[in-house]
């Protein structure tokens, strides 16, 4: 089975299908195949549509570009590759800390500062309303999280995601001080809520 992890709204290109171009993930379902598990993945293609691939069969690889760089695994993925079931992933790795860990291109220090300043500003456009559900598809890699969490839970693991967050924009703040003109490139179409956010942290410094 390809143990390659693949997020939520990543780019890949598949390999057998090249004429297909890069696409886009829509959607991940873990399923069991054969008694083993496996991964359901949708795919939406500029060019041909929607397609729908088995992790295990398809020959997918990241593509450039894309929002989310490969890094630590989701939710989705170790419930995928755990050898003794879901428990057995859990009793070693807290789902709560997966839930409110940045991905890695916010955090990555050999990710160029103005690539990690765009990705953070472009995380603001989450909030614990109207986007809590997306967040958390987004963060956990599960099509449906309120089928692992409440919605209490998850509105407590974004008000930690948002606390790191905003650690993290002051960290790049300050490196960006070092690099005139960087954060004002990384904030052209940034969201209100970031643009907000680099005023009230930058008060602070």
């Amino acid at each position: 089975m390809q143990t390659t992890s693949f997020k939520i709204g990543e780019k890949v290109r598949h390999c057998k299908r090249p004429e297909w171009g890069v696409g886009s993930i829509a959607k991940i379902e873990v399923i069991t195949r054969d008694g083993r598990p496996d991964r359901r993945i949708w795919i939406r293609f500029p060019g041909v549509g929607e397609k729908t691939v088995l992790a295990s069969m398809a020959e997918l690889e990241h593509a450039d570009g894309g929002d989310v760089l490969p890094g630590a695994p989701t939710l989705a993925d170790l419930h995928a590759q755990a050898d003794s079931g879901w428990l057995g992933e859990i009793s070693k790795r807290k789902p709560e800390d997966l839930m409110v860990k940045l991905p890695d291109t916010a955090t990555d220090p050999f990710v160029p500062l103005r690539r990690r300043l765009e990705f953070v500003l472009g995380l603001y456009r989450f909030d614990a309303h109207g986007k809590l559900i997306e967040w958390a598809i987004a963060q956990s890699g599960l099509n449906d999280p309120m089928s692992r969490f409440s919605r209490h839970d998850l509105e407590a693991f974004f008000q930690r995601w948002k606390f790191a967050l905003d650690a993290q924009l002051g960290k790049l703040l300050q490196e960006a001080r070092r690099e005139p003109g960087t954060l004002e490139a990384a904030a052209k179409g940034a969201p209100p809520a970031a643009q907000a956010a680099v005023r009230r942290i930058s008060a602070y410094r």
